[in-house]
């Protein structure tokens, strides 16, 4: 018979985890990668408020038309991996 285990979760380990400087340069990395995947006009931007988060952004004109019409900034997901 296996023997039960009992795990315990340290929520405030886990905060400061999703808060640190590890995660914050690993999410630019990736953003940093999805914008230059998906062409000229497209820029990432890395936020924090309770968590870090990164957001790719078109900047000009001719990358929201490229977005609408090819998809670029979708198909340049997977250069985030």
């Amino acid at each position: 018979m296996a023997k039960k285990f009992r795990l315990e979760v340290n929520g405030k380990a886990i905060g400061d985890l999703l808060r640190g400087p590890e995660v914050r340069a690993d999410l630019q990395r990736r953003g940093d990668a999805i914008a230059a995947a998906a062409g000229p006009g497209h820029s990432a931007e890395l936020t924090f408020t309770d968590r870090a988060a990164v957001f790719i952004r078109t900047d000009t004109i001719e990358a929201m038309r490229a977005e609408a019409r090819d998809r670029t900034l979708t198909r340049a997901l997977d250069a985030g991996r």
